[in-house]
């Protein structure tokens, strides 16, 4: 992920507000410089489902027939991809106006994990970007918006 961020950060002109990697997707708040996000999108899955793919393909993945059989039935479904398929082809991009509206995704965004059971505080969740709007440093770099993040008990 880090490697995706920082070539989308040089080529596509990325910005990042806010993020979180769950096990079955992902959420992303985030803006193109150059006005293209679609741009992005599309080259992230391309880059990622094929690095994704490789990995599983050499790597040590214990369910490496199961879950290649699982992306080979997506790829059958569709025209577009003729052995495997990782990422559906729908994104669910909306565009944010108001300061409400921002917060309301940040906190939607980060309490992702916390939904799940996986952590009982956003920013005790790695693949986030919670620890940065908890004043800690996360693993990607992210545009710090104006809001502060608070942590719910």
């Amino acid at each position: 992920m880090l490697k995706v961020y920082v070539i989308a950060n040089k080529n596509k002109g990325l910005v990042l507000f806010g993020w979180v990697i769950m096990s079955n997707h992902l959420h992303l708040l985030a803006q193109s410089k150059v006005g293209d996000i679609s741009g992005f999108i599309r080259d992230f899955k391309k880059h990622t489902g094929k690095a994704i793919i490789e990995y599983i393909q050499n790597g040590i993945e214990s369910r490496r027939k199961w879950v290649l059989k699982i992306f080979s039935e997506n790829a059958s479904r569709t025209n577009r991809n003729k052995e495997y398929q990782v990422w559906t082809h729908e994104n669910h991009c909306v565009k944010v106006y108001t300061d409400t509206f921002v917060r309301e995704k940040l906190e939607y965004i980060h309490n992702n994990p916390v939904r799940a059971g996986i952590v009982e505080r956003p920013e005790h969740y790695l693949y986030s970007s919670a620890k940065d709007y908890a004043g800690e440093k996360g693993l990607l770099d992210v545009e710090i918006l104006s809001t502060k993040w608070k942590t719910y008990n």
